[in-house]
């Protein structure tokens, strides 16, 4: 009798502790998302639905994590350049490997090192030019997506057909490119919790002036949070393109705004100092399933976007009475 006592309130503050996650709600809402889905559709294609819902958030879980990094350094902080970062990287990896299998890896360095090029560009604008994050990645998105429409010319380079399967198999319930994300998140994970960097990030997110004074190196720290932003940016971009047959001059368009929005639902502070990697796939989640669900009720593209923006400041709202997203 005394052990189901005891057990009891064990389970009970379990419970507690895990509401108290700042992650959870996503996965709340995610769930949400799927059941309602679900009722729409009788119950049919939960499987296929399940499935897809984790190809399609697995890109926005890369970007997800650049951003986060980004965000994570405080206010004003914040990345726009990610579309064309995509955009850059994956119509030069495709026209290198020009579908020739035996030039994958290559072509893969192509797009880290164009990542690479596109961060150091923005940090360039951003630490010698004293511009301000958003002003400068948002002015260097326009040159990067310039120098695809040049490198492009309205061509449309195949990739290498051991690489497009690769993008769009997996095993039953798990998509390559999702195990991928995952791997992606779980490092990062270990930067942010276990590695002096992942505390450096933090503590200038939290407070910069006494980052400085205790010796951490602000602006390296600064520069390879934006390098590693537009690394995972390029990856994401390679991976999109090999996934669906391509590189489109608009294949990064929606992820501006995804990006802020993984981070922001999956409870990171908008703020700065505080990040949250669980929270981006329960977020990536969430935000295809939304789509899916509004899909089911054959709205137009115009209420569609107007409900999900609706949506999300709710959750946003109810995470932040909560204490999650400040």
């Amino acid at each position: 009798m005394s052990h189901i006592t005891t057990t009891t309130p064990n389970r009970a503050a379990g419970l507690r502790d895990l509401v108290q996650k700042p992650w959870i709600w996503a996965y709340l809402a995610a769930a949400a998302a799927f059941g309602a889905t679900m009722v729409i559709s009788g119950g049919q294609g939960a499987g296929s639905l399940f499935y897809a819902a984790l190809t399609f958030a697995a890109f926005s879980a890369i970007v997800g994590v650049g951003q986060m990094f980004v965000i994570t350094l405080g206010p004003g902080n914040v990345d726009l350049s990610i579309p064309a970062s995509m955009t850059l990287a994956a119509t030069l990896a495709l026209k290198f490997m020009d579908s020739n299998p035996s030039l994958i890896l290559p072509g893969l360095m192509v797009a880290i090192g164009v990542g690479m090029g596109c961060g150091l560009f923005n940090f360039a604008l951003i630490l010698l030019l004293r511009i301000p994050p958003i002003i400068a990645t948002l002015s260097s998105s326009f040159l990067f997506q310039s120098l695809a429409i040049w490198s492009n010319r309205g061509i449309r380079v195949k990739p290498p057909e051991p690489l497009a399967e690769f993008t769009t198999g997996g095993a039953v319930f798990l998509p390559n490119v999702a195990l991928v994300a995952i791997l992606i998140a779980l490092a990062a994970w270990v930067v942010l919790e276990r590695a002096i960097v992942g505390r450096w990030i933090l503590s200038i997110g939290q407070n910069l002036r006494a980052a400085q004074l205790s010796g951490v190196p602000v602006n390296l720290v600064r520069f390879g949070v934006y390098v590693a932003s537009a690394v995972l940016a390029g990856v994401t971009g390679f991976l999109l393109a090999s996934f669906s047959g391509g590189a489109n001059l608009n294949m990064g368009t929606e992820y501006m705004l995804m990006s802020i929005a993984v981070v922001v639902i999956g409870g990171s502070s908008i703020a700065g100092g505080n990040s949250n990697v669980p929270g981006i796939w329960g977020a990536a989640l969430f935000m295809f399933l939304i789509v899916s669900m509004l899909n089911s009720y054959g709205l137009g593209a115009g209420v569609r976007l107007i409900l999900t923006g609706l949506i999300i400041v709710t959750v946003v709202a109810f995470a932040s009475k909560k204490g999650y997203a400040a």
